[in-house]
């Protein structure tokens, strides 16, 4: 389990009940967490290893049954939607208070991160706000003020839609496995808040 999602998510001030969207959710125990704090999570993941290694690993019996081009496992509170995220259709969710993104962002490659962004848009409702978890390597020759801004890619993609908040940053330095024996680069995790601007615009 995320210790950031832990230590941060309570200051998101949600109520019990609320939707959490998690996509490319594999067997994240954090939606576990979720779960436990009375919201309804509803996961998306590509693999059905995962996702029935994700109920057999919590000792959760789900039932299956076909949500258009899925198989929704669901054990409670909690839903995996079972194909590809870039199929899902708003409808497959339904309303979703918030999403929660554990670096599925930044584990896809650059070029479809738009593409991620842009289905993420289809899908959830425009008062969808995101809780954004990062791992971010620091530029080489970035001070430690700039690594520890807004990352400039996260700003592109969401500043439009979004008030961005950076709420957490951890500074860590990490193994340079592209560097010489014994080199680090120093990594940054952060944690985001992000305000869809519609939301926002409604209160």
């Amino acid at each position: 389990m995320n210790p950031l999602l832990v230590r941060l998510w309570p200051g998101l001030n949600l109520a019990a009940g609320s939707r959490i969207f998690v996509p490319l959710c594999g067997k994240s125990l954090d939606m576990v967490w979720l779960a436990e704090q009375g919201h309804h999570v509803v996961g998306v993941e590509l693999s059905p290893v995962a996702v029935r290694a994700f109920f057999a690993e919590n000792g959760l019996h789900a039932h299956k049954r076909r949500v258009g081009a899925f198989t929704q496992w669901q054990s409670g509170r909690i839903s995996i939607l079972c194909g590809d995220y870039f199929a899902l259709r708003a409808v497959d969710i339904g309303a979703i208070d918030t999403v929660y993104d554990r670096a599925a962002l930044t584990a896809l490659p650059a070029m479809i991160r738009a593409q991620y962004l842009a289905q993420l848009k289809v899908i959830t409702d425009d008062r969808s706000n995101i809780f954004l978890l990062t791992i971010e390597d620091a530029a080489e020759n970035a001070t430690l003020d700039e690594a520890r801004a807004i990352d400039a890619e996260v700003f592109n993609l969401y500043a439009e839609n979004f008030a961005i908040d950076l709420t957490f940053i951890d500074s860590v330095l990490e193994p340079d496995l592209n560097g010489p024996a014994g080199a680090t680069q120093r990594a940054e995790y952060k944690a985001y808040r992000l305000r869809n601007h519609a939301r926002d615009a409604s209160y």
